[in-house]
């Protein structure tokens, strides 16, 4: 008779993380993100354009189950208008210097554009998470590099955008031959650039891109096999949450998507996931813990 749930992935050793004044112990338990929208389009609803909000908004975060804060100036939605540097310094660098004032845990400029990290570094951040992996913007890589900042690699891939009133926008073609392979190959060329750029192996954090790119079947075909992102031997961070993949699946608006949250964390981190970025405090930390106790305790306990 076959116990349990099957063998959990292989994960390899993979050296803890200083960060921001914070250690990350990679594989000891799941470590989650909390969403810091200084914007007003974001698709999730929860964008706030002031900064005493937004400020508040963190601070609630980091008291109710974040490691890390991410903050971010420009909705990076389908189909969003693309935000001139000016402004999305204008949103993100009072929050970032503001919430570096109150909270010990890392903060994260969530950006493409390297003027923005640099001035968001200098602010406070510690982590540049950039949802084109360092491929569009080629100074980007060696701001992390020179503030010795850690940086996150998410796999994207230009593509139109539908919009469907009742679950937003996201991706109704996108031609990949191996969703997963090709995952891993473009994510593997991100962190190329950036240990080329001067940026070390070990501050590297890699991110499928779940809803980036791909469509709702290529989302989910790629939580099942996120395993496969181990052989890349850096931390896995997913973000699923409120995220178009669970509206298409269950026909439902960004602000009905906890519970099909709540199923996508418990599954990525069963798959191998390091990090989660949520939206939804204290219940997804709750999540984590809760999904820790099985795949990171008993099931280690018991081989």
């Amino acid at each position: 008779m076959t116990r349990g749930l099957g063998p959990l992935p292989t994960r390899p050793a993979i050296t803890p993380l200083e960060c921001g004044g914070t250690t990350f112990h990679w594989g000891a338990r799941t470590y989650v993100m909390g969403i810091v929208n200084v914007t007003d389009d974001s698709f999730s609803g929860d964008g706030l354009l002031d900064p005493t909000e937004a400020v508040a908004r963190g601070l609630y975060l980091a008291a109710n189950g974040a490691d890390i804060l991410d903050v971010g100036g420009e909705s990076t939605r389908p189909g969003a208008t693309p935000l001139l540097p000016s402004e999305e310094r204008r949103r993100v660098l009072p929050v970032i210097a503001e919430l570096r004032r109150h909270v010990t845990i890392p903060i994260s400029v969530d950006t493409y554009r390297a003027e923005v990290a640099d001035a968001a570094l200098e602010a406070g951040a510690a982590i540049v998470n950039d949802v084109w992996g360092f491929r569009r913007d080629p100074d980007l890589a060696g701001v992390v590099a020179r503030h010795c900042a850690v940086a996150v690699a998410m796999h994207n891939r230009a593509a139109a955008a539908v919009q469907e009133e009742s679950v937003g926008g996201y991706f109704r073609s996108v031609e990949y031959d191996d969703v997963v392979a090709q995952v891993c190959a473009d994510l593997t060329n991100s962190i190329e650039t950036l240990t080329a750029s001067g940026v070390p192996h070990d501050r590297i954090i890699v991110d499928p891109g779940i809803g980036f790119g791909k469509t709702p079947a290529q989302n989910l075909e790629l939580l099942a096999r996120l395993d496969e992102l181990l052989s890349l031997e850096r931390p896995i961070l997913v973000g699923t949450s409120r995220k178009s993949v669970i509206g298409v699946t269950l026909g439902l608006p960004p602000d009905q998507r906890i519970e099909g949250t709540a199923a996508t964390v418990a599954l990525a981190i069963r798959q191998g996931a390091d990090v989660v970025r949520v939206h939804d405090l204290p219940t997804m930390a709750r999540v984590a813990r809760m999904t820790d106790a099985v795949v990171r305790t008993w099931m280690d306990a018991t081989g």
